[in-house]
């Protein structure tokens, strides 16, 4: 016999044998694994087995836990509990891999499992449906004070309690009948009547004799809160899968022209509002969700407004052009071209670059009496400031800026630490501190973002839940909201807000503060404007005050910075023919057809040279070609490359300025 040691690196021996448990003990753990109490025997037969599943507590005959399990072939079968509504199939672990033929006999086992428990299903539900019919008629209607109604501060809204104390609400199917039942303990904890139908099912708090909106939310406390506060009618739809069917018979029931509204809950898991978007899309109807986690009951116990979020203002949504563009309708602002009114702003900059001066600057200006910016007319109003660190230099920079521009007195609040504002806890804390203020402000200062920001700023999600609080503060107080915010890290970072994306496109105005270099000025630029031209850049430089009466525990005089107006930084020949240069390559791109390499704009050297033959900027085609060569330093090309604006890229050039390359591709898309 050959050796086949070398072969096989050593000795062979089989595999050693996977033990499997006996499949009974798997089952059994599967549904342990579930969250149900298991039976003590299982029987793997085919037919079906009813057990207590152990949601109605130990004692008892209740038996609303099954399952249906085939011992034969692969064991494998089906179980769940109609009173916690869940169902899980299941197969033994037979410690290797399954032939085909045994995968195929297992899809037909599920198959038949299914059909068995359709089958006992249909039955339960006829049991059920006549159970709970009596267990209705005979429950008395449920006190004011039950202690579930008097936690949520709802009223009893036709609810009534069961003997053992449990408050108890309907499920009627879309013909009418009484399909089940929702038991709610003191504690809050509910359960279904086992066996009844639930899917589809529903119950209106309210009723319809008037003409007017229908509400749908998904538990029996929000539909109680929200007919309270708006005094209109709200189907119950017990769950958040549940919205889409219960919107649709909404709207098969009341016609076309119903306006139906969804209020989802906002869980963390966005289950609400994925149902929620589905109904909305496929029925027709507004969908809205309260800007924090919860419920509707949660987001008035928490002493948000809902009224406000439910019931938008009234007005002419549809008008005719004729009309809409014979009513001016100027932008209005609290500085002239910089800082909007009833706008969302960032100002952004690197850390010790600047931005809370110049942040300061403007506030502090709205905040006094003074009328005039650098040359930008100011309205004064109220100014609340949310500082979330650096309270010691505030305290010293404002007493400057008081002292530099003789001001005895400003309209400005300040907070004394920071606050997770996009949660209820810190939103309503900011919102009842600002109620208490003699007038409400013109301008909100959150500064910084970070301070105040409850997750991460480069989730889309968790920014989205900050612009959410910030809208909410705008319409509660009918503010503008500025955001005081940092850049990235990196050189081309330090254009733009660190983080997500969706900062910016929530953005009215954003600004950046360059930090000055050596000894040229602090840059003020706006980076977006989305209602106005961008204002050119303001520069302007720090200067040390000393602070009148002022000293430190040395006796040592007490000095801070204000930030003061300064000229442009003049223009050097160079920067200047660099510019005429890029204005030439920019004119170049969009004859050409704003073309783009990688996110970035992109000109062929062919597409260069036919520009500037065109425009008639060389003498010759001879000429054009040295303008568009690399190694003429002091030509068209060689300067732009030099100076870093743009790179070699396939046959022609790709822009890398950042900011150049961010105002092309803005152009790019108005110009297409």
């Amino acid at each position: 016999m050959a050796d086949l040691t070398n072969i096989l690196g050593g000795s062979w021996s089989p595999p050693a044998e996977v033990k499997a448990d006996p499949p009974e003990l798997q089952l059994r753990d599967a549904i342990e694994g579930s969250g149900i109490t298991p039976p003590k025997d299982i029987v793997l037969d085919g037919k079906m087995h009813r057990f207590n599943s152990g949601t109605k507590g130990k004692g008892g005959h209740d038996k609303s836990g099954w399952y249906i399990a085939y011992g034969d072939g692969v064991p494998a079968g089906r179980f769940g509990c109609w009173r916690a509504g869940m169902e899980m199939t299941w197969r033994a672990d037979v410690g290797r891999k399954l032939t085909p033929s045994e995968e195929m006999a297992n899809v037909r086992r599920m198959s038949e499992a299914k059909a068995a428990r359709d089958i006992e299903l249909a039955k339960s539900r006829e049991v059920a449906s006549n159970t709970v019919e009596k267990i209705w008629s005979e429950a008395t209607a449920a006190h004011p004070d039950h202690p579930y109604l008097s936690r949520k501060g709802i009223g009893v809204n036709g609810a009534r309690v069961t003997g053992d104390g449990r408050l108890v609400v309907p499920l009627f199917s879309p013909n009418g009948k009484l399909s089940s039942l929702q038991y709610i303990d003191r504690e809050g904890g509910k359960l279904y009547h086992a066996g009844g139908q639930t899917g589809g099912c529903s119950w209106m708090v309210g009723t319809m004799d008037e003409p007017g909106v229908v509400y749908v939310a998904e538990g029996f406390a929000t539909a109680a809160t929200i007919h309270q506060v708006t005094g209109r009618p709200c189907l119950v739809a017990y769950s958040a899968s549940n919205l889409v069917p219960v919107t649709g018979e909404a709207r098969d029931k009341y016609g076309p022209t119903q306006e139906i509204v969804i209020v989802a809950d906002n869980d963390a898991s966005n289950t609400g509002q994925k149902y929620a978007d589905q109904a909305s899309a496929k029925f027709g109807a507004r969908s809205i969700m309260p800007p924090f986690q919860g419920d509707a009951n949660d987001y008035v116990a928490a002493g948000g407004d809902l009224s406000v979020l439910l019931i938008p203002p009234v007005s002419d949504w549809l008008i005719p052009a004729d009309e809409f563009c014979t009513k001016p309708a100027p932008i209005k602002w609290m500085v002239k071209n910089w800082i909007q009114d009833d706008a969302l702003i960032m100002i952004h900059g690197p850390s010790g670059g600047g931005k809370t001066f110049v942040a300061l600057d403007w506030c502090l200006h709205i905040a006094s009496s003074l009328t005039d910016w650098n040359g930008h007319r100011v309205k004064n109003g109220t100014v609340v400031y949310l500082a979330g660190e650096g309270h010691h230099g505030l305290r010293s920079r404002i007493s400057a800026w008081k002292q530099h521009h003789g001001v005895s007195s400003v309209n400005m609040w300040l907070s004394k630490a920071g606050c997770d504002l996009n949660t209820p806890e810190g939103y309503m804390k900011v919102v009842e501190a600002i109620r208490a203020l003699p007038q409400p402000p013109s301008v909100i200062v959150v500064d910084t973002l970070h301070r105040f920001l409850s997750g991460d700023e480069n989730s889309a999600q968790d920014a989205k839940t900050m612009i959410d609080a910030c809208a909410a503060l705008m319409r509660e107080f009918g503010c503008s909201i500025i955001l005081v915010h940092h850049t990235g890290v990196s050189d081309e970072a330090q254009h733009r807000a660190r983080g997500s994306s969706a900062w910016k496109g929530a953005l009215e105005i954003e600004i950046s503060v360059v930090p000055a270099k050596g000894d040229g000025p602090i840059q003020i630029v706006q980076r977006k404007s989305k209602d106005a031209e961008e204002a050119k850049p303001v520069y302007g430089e720090l200067t040390i005050v000393p602070i009148n009466g002022w000293f430190d525990e040395d006796g040592d005089q007490v000095s801070s910075a204000v930030l003061t107006q300064t000229e442009a930084p003049p223009e050097t020949r160079k920067e200047a023919k660099h510019k005429s240069n890029f204005k030439i390559f920019d004119g170049a791109w969009h004859k050409a057809g704003c073309e783009v390499r990688d996110d970035m704009p992109y000109l062929s050297r062919s597409a260069l040279i036919d520009h500037i033959m065109k425009e008639g900027l060389a003498k010759n085609e001879e000429a054009a070609k040295k303008m568009c060569q690399e190694s003429q330093t002091n030509r068209l090309i060689g300067t732009l490359v030099v100076s870093e604006m743009v790179t070699r890229h396939e046959h022609g050039w790709v822009v890398i300025c950042p900011e150049n390359a961010s105002s092309m591709m803005i152009s790019r898309s108005e110009y297409k």
